[in-house]
């Protein structure tokens, strides 16, 4: 099968200019200015940003949580994340209590076999590494899984204390591997919550008020002294706050291996969001949103390289019975909120149109930079012969209008109801198969593959 994508303005990380692009097999095999060649289909981009397909490093589908689990399951999730141009992720499998690291992966092998529409790789949490746990990680490491996620939040479910981390850490950086850490200081949070709900303030509001920013920093030090200690490097997930930014851009500028990254509600949602009343259910989701100051912050850091990765954290619970299992207590929401579909609308205007980002920053920040991060690149992340033909069709013109009826989460809300922002996502590839058409899905259940990553923190 050849696929011709003619006349568009391929842009990568580090390229920008108008070429035609052929396909053949589901890699890109030419790349030329006009190229004569006969194909099955040919695509006509002129006027169009070719782009690589995004990458999100960070979505949880069916994940449980709090008595219930996520909304989407791996076949709605990833069939949502090709609308809004997304075509791999990569999940977290969670290693349950009492079970192996192996137990972890295959359990998460088994939700998402057969369901996928996009490629997808996993990440494993884990709570527990003793000395001895090394040689299963690295068969892990060996099938593909090579980075690793670790919490000093929620205790009694997630958290993982120094020792736990610092051996991890150490393992893993020894064969290439990559430790993602949730930074925050659980232990403390957890006895503002215990304050909070003593005085009766429940409101969905005070979750935010409940993990001060500065419990945050702490948390992020704190990973990045073990990581040091372990000669290690680490990765900081879902960063939200300028006092944290400031804990990486230090580390970095010591030469430390610290990197990060950050996620759209961090960039344009603020705590004000949250209002006085249950609505603000819909923004409960951890770290939780800060003050707005922060958000210029962050889009500093992106800018200069101080957060490589924007990821989602795509976690959608519904409003209706879902969020409803915390009315009266803000502790008992599920955490966690939609947005796979909106990542790359999202930040092309808020990014490129608002001139915050370059165009080659925002396919750096939503694909390159991770599939360096994890163990893709080349294959993915990038346009170039013999990479995977993950392309996507952008309109720098079009619009896409935000909002659940025009967006495909199987959940009850949008973050962004409403909104209307300048970039529309027009035809996706999925290995070299168009998969996103005229505004329908065109793929199937099950197109997915699973990706067999290599060493992680190469960028």
């Amino acid at each position: 099968m050849k696929t011709l994508i003619k006349s568009g303005r391929v842009v990568t990380a580090v390229d920008d200019y108008v070429a035609d692009v052929l396909i053949e097999d589901g890699v890109v095999s030419v790349i030329g200015r006009t190229l004569d060649i006969e194909a099955d289909r040919i695509i006509d981009a002129a006027g169009k940003l070719v782009i690589p397909g995004g990458i999100d490093p960070h979505t949880h589908m069916e994940m449980p949580f709090g008595g219930t689990q996520s909304a989407d399951d791996f076949f709605t999730g990833t069939r949502a994340a090709a609308f809004g141009g997304t075509t791999t992720i990569i999940d977290f499998a969670i290693q349950g209590k009492g079970e192996t690291l192996t137990q972890g992966v295959d359990n998460w092998h088994a939700k998402a076999d057969g369901k996928t529409c996009i490629d997808y790789g996993f990440h494993l949490i884990t709570t527990k590494f003793e000395d001895g746990d090394d040689a299963e990680m690295y068969r892990l490491m060996g099938a593909g899984v090579t980075s690793f996620k670790l919490f000093m939040a929620y205790p009694g479910v997630f958290l993982a204390d120094d020792a736990t981390i610092f051996r991890a850490m150490s393992a893993a950086g020894q064969r290439g591997g990559l430790v993602c850490m949730h930074a925050e200081n659980g232990i403390v949070i957890d006895e503002i919550i215990k304050r909070f709900l003593k005085d009766g303030r429940t409101a969905p509001k005070y979750h935010a008020l409940s993990r001060p920013t500065i419990a945050e920093a702490e948390g992020v030090h704190r990973a990045i002294a073990i990581a040091e200690m372990a000669e290690s490097p680490v990765y900081i997930v879902h960063l939200s706050s300028a006092d944290a930014l400031n804990k990486v851009r230090e580390a970095r500028d010591r030469g430390i291996a610290a990197f990060a990254e950050t996620c759209p509600q961090y960039l344009f949602h603020s705590i004000e969001d949250h209002g006085d009343d249950w609505e603000g259910a819909k923004y409960v989701f951890t770290p939780p949103l800060r003050e707005k100051h922060n958000c210029g912050e962050l889009w500093k850091g992106l800018k200069m390289d101080d957060l490589q990765v924007i990821s989602t954290d795509h976690c959608p619970f519904c409003m209706k019975e879902q969020k409803e299992l915390g009315r009266g207590d803000f502790s008992k929401i599920p955490n966690g909120a939609p947005g796979v579909e909106n990542r790359m609308a999202l930040i092309y205007n808020g990014g490129v149109v608002e001139n915050r980002i370059s165009l080659n920053r925002f396919v750096e920040l939503t694909s390159t930079a991770a599939a360096k991060m994890f163990g893709m690149f080349p294959k993915k992340g990038t346009i170039a012969v013999g990479s995977d033909a993950d392309i996507v069709i952008f309109d720098p013109d079009g619009e896409t209008r935000f909002g659940v009826e025009h967006e495909h989460m199987n959940v009850d809300y949008s973050s962004y109801e409403g909104w209307t922002v300048k970039g529309k996502v027009e035809t996706v590839l999925s290995r070299g198969r168009v998969i996103i058409e005229n505004g329908e899905h065109t793929g199937k259940q099950g197109d997915g593959q699973f990706l067999k990553r290599g060493e992680c923190g190469k960028i």
